[in-house]
Protein backbone atom coordinates (compact mmCIF):
# COMPACT_ATOMS: atom_id res chain seq x y z
CA UNK A 1 0.00 0.00 0.00
CA UNK A 2 1.49 3.25 -0.90
CA UNK A 3 1.35 6.14 1.76
CA UNK A 4 0.23 9.69 -0.11
CA UNK A 5 3.07 12.34 0.75
CA UNK A 6 1.75 14.83 3.27
CA UNK A 7 2.29 18.64 3.87
CA UNK A 8 3.83 19.50 7.38
CA UNK A 9 0.70 21.14 9.53
CA UNK A 10 2.38 23.29 11.76
CA UNK A 11 -1.23 24.31 13.20
CA UNK A 12 -1.83 20.42 13.81
CA UNK A 13 -1.03 20.33 17.42
CA UNK A 14 -3.45 23.81 17.88
CA UNK A 15 -6.03 21.64 16.18
CA UNK A 16 -5.71 18.96 18.52
CA UNK A 17 -6.11 20.85 21.47
CA UNK A 18 -9.20 22.80 20.08
CA UNK A 19 -10.95 19.60 19.46
CA UNK A 20 -10.02 18.40 23.18
CA UNK A 21 -11.13 21.16 24.28
CA UNK A 22 -14.77 21.04 22.39
CA UNK A 23 -14.64 17.18 23.89
CA UNK A 24 -14.13 18.19 27.63
CA UNK A 25 -16.34 21.38 27.29
CA UNK A 26 -19.59 18.60 25.84
CA UNK A 27 -18.57 16.44 28.73
CA UNK A 28 -18.96 19.55 31.65
CA UNK A 29 -22.53 20.31 29.64
CA UNK A 30 -24.05 17.22 29.84
CA UNK A 31 -22.88 16.45 33.35
CA UNK A 32 -24.11 19.91 34.68
CA UNK A 33 -26.38 21.77 32.36
CA UNK A 34 -30.13 21.11 32.34
CA UNK A 35 -30.64 21.25 29.38
CA UNK A 36 -27.56 19.37 27.74
CA UNK A 37 -28.53 16.46 29.97
CA UNK A 38 -32.05 16.17 28.23
CA UNK A 39 -31.23 15.89 25.09
CA UNK A 40 -31.67 13.19 23.03
CA UNK A 41 -30.69 12.30 19.41
CA UNK A 42 -34.55 12.57 18.18
CA UNK A 43 -34.23 15.65 20.36
CA UNK A 44 -31.35 17.52 18.42
CA UNK A 45 -32.29 16.12 15.25
CA UNK A 46 -34.20 18.88 14.09
CA UNK A 47 -31.96 21.06 15.63
CA UNK A 48 -29.02 19.84 13.05
CA UNK A 49 -31.28 20.01 10.14
CA UNK A 50 -31.78 24.18 10.87
CA UNK A 51 -27.92 24.28 11.49
CA UNK A 52 -27.25 22.82 8.09
CA UNK A 53 -29.52 24.70 6.33
CA UNK A 54 -28.04 28.02 8.18
CA UNK A 55 -24.87 26.85 6.61
CA UNK A 56 -26.17 26.49 3.14
CA UNK A 57 -27.10 29.95 3.21
CA UNK A 58 -24.18 31.02 4.50
CA UNK A 59 -22.08 29.31 1.72
CA UNK A 60 -24.43 31.09 -1.22
CA UNK A 61 -23.74 34.76 0.65
CA UNK A 62 -19.85 33.61 0.88
CA UNK A 63 -20.02 35.10 4.39
CA UNK A 64 -17.11 33.02 5.56
CA UNK A 65 -17.52 34.49 9.47
CA UNK A 66 -20.70 32.60 9.23
CA UNK A 67 -19.50 29.79 7.93
CA UNK A 68 -17.39 28.75 10.50
CA UNK A 69 -19.93 29.53 13.20
CA UNK A 70 -21.77 27.42 11.46
CA UNK A 71 -19.20 24.93 10.91
CA UNK A 72 -18.51 25.04 14.90
CA UNK A 73 -22.58 24.71 15.37
CA UNK A 74 -22.25 20.84 13.29
CA UNK A 75 -19.15 20.27 14.95
CA UNK A 76 -20.44 20.94 18.42
CA UNK A 77 -23.99 18.31 17.47
CA UNK A 78 -21.30 15.71 16.26
CA UNK A 79 -19.95 15.60 19.31
CA UNK A 80 -22.93 15.72 20.81
CA UNK A 81 -24.25 12.57 19.33
CA UNK A 82 -21.89 10.68 19.97
CA UNK A 83 -21.64 11.68 23.71
CA UNK A 84 -25.04 10.37 23.92
CA UNK A 85 -23.60 6.89 22.32
CA UNK A 86 -21.20 6.42 24.19
CA UNK A 87 -23.62 6.73 27.21
CA UNK A 88 -25.63 3.67 25.95
CA UNK A 89 -22.32 1.53 25.45
CA UNK A 90 -23.54 1.63 21.28
CA UNK A 91 -19.84 4.18 20.30
CA UNK A 92 -17.82 6.93 21.15
CA UNK A 93 -16.28 9.67 19.09
CA UNK A 94 -13.04 8.27 18.52
CA UNK A 95 -15.06 5.04 17.34
CA UNK A 96 -16.67 7.52 14.81
CA UNK A 97 -13.49 9.13 13.56
CA UNK A 98 -11.82 5.78 12.92
CA UNK A 99 -14.80 4.58 11.08
CA UNK A 100 -14.67 8.07 8.59
CA UNK A 101 -10.92 6.84 8.61
CA UNK A 102 -11.48 3.31 7.13
CA UNK A 103 -13.97 4.30 4.83
CA UNK A 104 -11.95 6.99 3.23
CA UNK A 105 -9.15 4.64 2.69
CA UNK A 106 -11.08 1.66 1.52
CA UNK A 107 -13.04 3.98 -0.53
CA UNK A 108 -10.17 5.95 -2.04
CA UNK A 109 -7.66 2.80 -3.73
CA UNK A 110 -5.91 5.44 -5.95
CA UNK A 111 -4.31 6.52 -3.14
CA UNK A 112 -3.63 4.01 -0.70
CA UNK A 113 -3.48 1.19 -3.34
CA UNK A 114 -2.79 0.47 -6.51
CA UNK A 115 -6.14 1.45 -8.56
CA UNK A 116 -5.44 3.98 -11.29
CA UNK A 117 -7.93 7.16 -11.56
CA UNK A 118 -6.18 10.38 -13.12
CA UNK A 119 -10.11 12.37 -13.43
CA UNK A 120 -12.97 13.08 -10.83
CA UNK A 121 -15.49 10.69 -13.28
CA UNK A 122 -13.28 7.54 -13.07
CA UNK A 123 -12.73 8.16 -8.72
CA UNK A 124 -17.02 8.68 -8.56
CA UNK A 125 -17.27 5.35 -10.60
CA UNK A 126 -14.56 3.14 -8.76
CA UNK A 127 -16.61 4.64 -5.16
CA UNK A 128 -20.20 3.57 -6.77
CA UNK A 129 -18.76 0.22 -7.54
CA UNK A 130 -16.98 -0.40 -3.91
CA UNK A 131 -19.98 0.19 -2.22
CA UNK A 132 -22.24 -1.73 -3.82
CA UNK A 133 -19.32 -4.74 -2.92
CA UNK A 134 -19.27 -3.58 0.40
CA UNK A 135 -23.05 -4.96 0.64
CA UNK A 136 -25.12 -2.13 -1.06
CA UNK A 137 -28.18 -3.88 -2.65
CA UNK A 138 -28.62 -0.86 -5.14
CA UNK A 139 -26.34 2.20 -6.14
CA UNK A 140 -29.45 4.38 -4.99
CA UNK A 141 -29.38 3.22 -1.95
CA UNK A 142 -27.17 5.60 0.03
CA UNK A 143 -29.75 8.80 -1.17
CA UNK A 144 -31.50 9.37 1.83
CA UNK A 145 -35.89 9.18 1.47
CA UNK A 146 -35.66 12.32 3.44
CA UNK A 147 -33.92 14.67 0.88
CA UNK A 148 -35.68 18.01 -0.69
CA UNK A 149 -36.79 16.60 -3.95
CA UNK A 150 -34.55 18.91 -5.90
CA UNK A 151 -31.82 17.76 -4.11
CA UNK A 152 -32.56 14.40 -4.22
CA UNK A 153 -32.48 14.14 -8.19
CA UNK A 154 -29.27 15.63 -8.16
CA UNK A 155 -28.15 12.68 -6.23
CA UNK A 156 -29.71 9.90 -8.05
CA UNK A 157 -29.16 11.50 -11.41
CA UNK A 158 -24.80 11.24 -10.14
CA UNK A 159 -25.04 8.02 -8.48
CA UNK A 160 -26.65 6.32 -12.00
CA UNK A 161 -23.56 8.21 -13.77
CA UNK A 162 -21.08 7.02 -11.31
CA UNK A 163 -22.22 3.11 -12.94
CA UNK A 164 -21.99 4.53 -16.29
CA UNK A 165 -26.00 5.25 -16.76
CA UNK A 166 -26.12 8.37 -18.50
CA UNK A 167 -26.18 10.31 -21.52
CA UNK A 168 -23.52 10.83 -23.86
CA UNK A 169 -24.27 14.24 -25.11
CA UNK A 170 -25.98 17.57 -23.59
CA UNK A 171 -27.64 17.84 -26.72
CA UNK A 172 -29.08 14.47 -26.64
CA UNK A 173 -30.50 16.07 -22.49
CA UNK A 174 -31.72 19.01 -23.39
CA UNK A 175 -33.73 16.88 -26.61
CA UNK A 176 -35.18 15.18 -23.16
CA UNK A 177 -36.36 18.21 -21.69
CA UNK A 178 -37.93 19.33 -25.24
CA UNK A 179 -39.91 16.15 -25.13
CA UNK A 180 -40.74 16.20 -22.08
CA UNK A 181 -42.24 20.21 -22.62
CA UNK A 182 -44.08 19.26 -24.95
CA UNK A 183 -45.65 16.46 -22.65
CA UNK A 184 -46.55 18.71 -20.09
CA UNK A 185 -48.19 21.49 -22.52
CA UNK A 186 -50.34 18.54 -23.82
CA UNK A 187 -51.73 17.86 -20.48
CA UNK A 188 -51.21 21.52 -19.16
CA UNK A 189 -53.39 22.31 -22.13
CA UNK A 190 -55.77 19.32 -21.50
CA UNK A 191 -56.24 20.27 -17.95
CA UNK A 192 -57.76 23.78 -18.41
CA UNK A 193 -60.85 21.98 -19.71
CA UNK A 194 -63.54 20.57 -17.68
CA UNK A 195 -61.68 16.83 -17.67
CA UNK A 196 -58.56 18.24 -15.65
CA UNK A 197 -56.26 15.44 -15.25
CA UNK A 198 -54.22 16.77 -12.47
CA UNK A 199 -52.32 13.26 -11.61
CA UNK A 200 -50.58 12.79 -15.09
CA UNK A 201 -50.28 16.70 -15.54
CA UNK A 202 -48.34 16.46 -12.31
CA UNK A 203 -46.69 13.39 -13.13
CA UNK A 204 -45.38 15.12 -16.90
CA UNK A 205 -44.24 18.12 -14.57
CA UNK A 206 -42.01 16.32 -13.02
CA UNK A 207 -40.32 14.18 -15.47
CA UNK A 208 -39.41 17.91 -16.79
CA UNK A 209 -37.74 19.06 -14.13
CA UNK A 210 -36.41 16.09 -13.51
CA UNK A 211 -35.14 16.60 -17.14
CA UNK A 212 -34.25 20.29 -16.38
CA UNK A 213 -31.67 18.96 -13.29
CA UNK A 214 -30.33 16.39 -15.61
CA UNK A 215 -29.25 19.01 -17.89
CA UNK A 216 -28.04 21.62 -15.51
CA UNK A 217 -25.73 18.60 -14.18
CA UNK A 218 -24.26 18.09 -17.72
CA UNK A 219 -23.35 22.37 -18.34
CA UNK A 220 -21.81 21.93 -14.25
CA UNK A 221 -24.99 24.23 -12.91
CA UNK A 222 -25.57 23.26 -9.27
CA UNK A 223 -29.96 23.34 -9.72
CA UNK A 224 -30.52 23.28 -6.02
CA UNK A 225 -28.06 27.21 -6.18
CA UNK A 226 -29.32 28.33 -9.08
CA UNK A 227 -33.16 28.07 -8.00
CA UNK A 228 -31.56 29.50 -4.28
CA UNK A 229 -30.42 32.35 -5.92
CA UNK A 230 -33.12 33.27 -7.56
CA UNK A 231 -35.37 32.94 -4.77
CA UNK A 232 -33.29 35.28 -2.83
CA UNK A 233 -33.33 37.85 -5.81
CA UNK A 234 -36.94 37.22 -5.85
CA UNK A 235 -37.19 38.05 -2.04
CA UNK A 236 -34.87 41.19 -2.80
CA UNK A 237 -36.90 42.60 -5.41
CA UNK A 238 -40.16 42.27 -3.54
CA UNK A 239 -38.87 43.66 -0.14
CA UNK A 240 -37.79 46.33 -2.71
CA UNK A 241 -41.07 46.92 -4.03
CA UNK A 242 -42.99 46.77 -0.84
CA UNK A 243 -40.30 49.08 1.21
CA UNK A 244 -40.67 51.79 -1.60
CA UNK A 245 -44.47 51.20 -2.36
CA UNK A 246 -44.85 52.72 1.36
CA UNK A 247 -42.87 54.85 1.31
CA UNK A 248 -45.04 56.56 -1.33
CA UNK A 249 -48.11 55.64 0.58
CA UNK A 250 -49.79 53.12 -1.53
CA UNK A 251 -50.61 49.36 -0.07
CA UNK A 252 -49.44 46.23 -1.96
CA UNK A 253 -53.15 44.99 -1.56
CA UNK A 254 -54.63 48.26 -3.15
CA UNK A 255 -52.04 48.43 -5.68
CA UNK A 256 -53.02 47.58 -9.46
CA UNK A 257 -49.96 44.96 -11.07
CA UNK A 258 -48.75 47.59 -13.49
CA UNK A 259 -48.33 49.72 -10.47
CA UNK A 260 -46.17 47.59 -8.87
CA UNK A 261 -44.62 46.56 -11.91
CA UNK A 262 -42.85 49.59 -11.91
CA UNK A 263 -41.55 49.47 -8.36
CA UNK A 264 -40.54 45.57 -9.52
CA UNK A 265 -38.89 47.15 -12.66
CA UNK A 266 -36.59 49.77 -10.64
CA UNK A 267 -35.71 46.73 -8.25
CA UNK A 268 -34.59 44.62 -11.41
CA UNK A 269 -32.28 47.59 -11.86
CA UNK A 270 -30.22 47.96 -8.81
Amino acid sequence: MKKPPVKPDLNRQAKLNAFDRLLTIMDELRENCPWDKKQTMESLRHLTIEETYELSDFILDGNLEEIKKELGDLMLHNIFYARIASEQGAFDIADVLNAICDKLIERHPHVYGDVVATDEETVKANWEKLKLKGGNKSVLEGVPKSLPAMVKAIRIQDKARGVGFDWEKKEQVWEKVEEELREFKKEFNAAESEKINKQKATAEFGDLLFSLVNYARFINIDPEEALERTNKKFIERFQYLERESAKDGKKLGEMTLAEMDIYWEKAKAL
